[in-house]
């Protein structure tokens, strides 16, 4: 078995993240997400796999790929673990219908 964990692997664990919260936000919106205590929880912890991936890829990766938003990523997943029940779910859910697809194409082109 591979147990190689290089930016590849990195890079596939996000986009499967990224793949489940765009098909599972396909036809959600804000008071769903709201009053959904089970796919809130589900959406905010793929986000914060997504960005505990995004810390693990090579600085060359990062670097390589600076139009990507790294520090948006990262202080998305500080803002939901450190203060949870203070996060904007407005925010939330923006970040999760908008951004999260512009992610994926973003991925896809680099």
């Amino acid at each position: 078995m591979d147990n190689n964990k290089n930016d590849k692997y990195y890079l596939d664990k996000i986009r499967t993240d990224i793949e489940f919260i765009i098909v599972h936000m396909r036809d959600v919106d804000l008071k769903e997400l709201n009053e959904n205590e089970v796919l809130l929880d589900s959406m905010l912890f793929r986000m914060i796999q997504i960005s505990e991936n995004a810390k693990r890829l090579s600085e060359e990766y990062k670097e390589e790929n600076n139009n990507l938003p790294w520090n948006e990523l990262t202080g998305l997943r500080n803002r939901i673990v450190h203060d949870y029940g203070n996060v904007d779910l407005s925010i939330v859910f923006e970040t999760l219908k908008y951004d999260i697809p512009e992610l994926m194409e973003q991925l896809r082109k680099g």
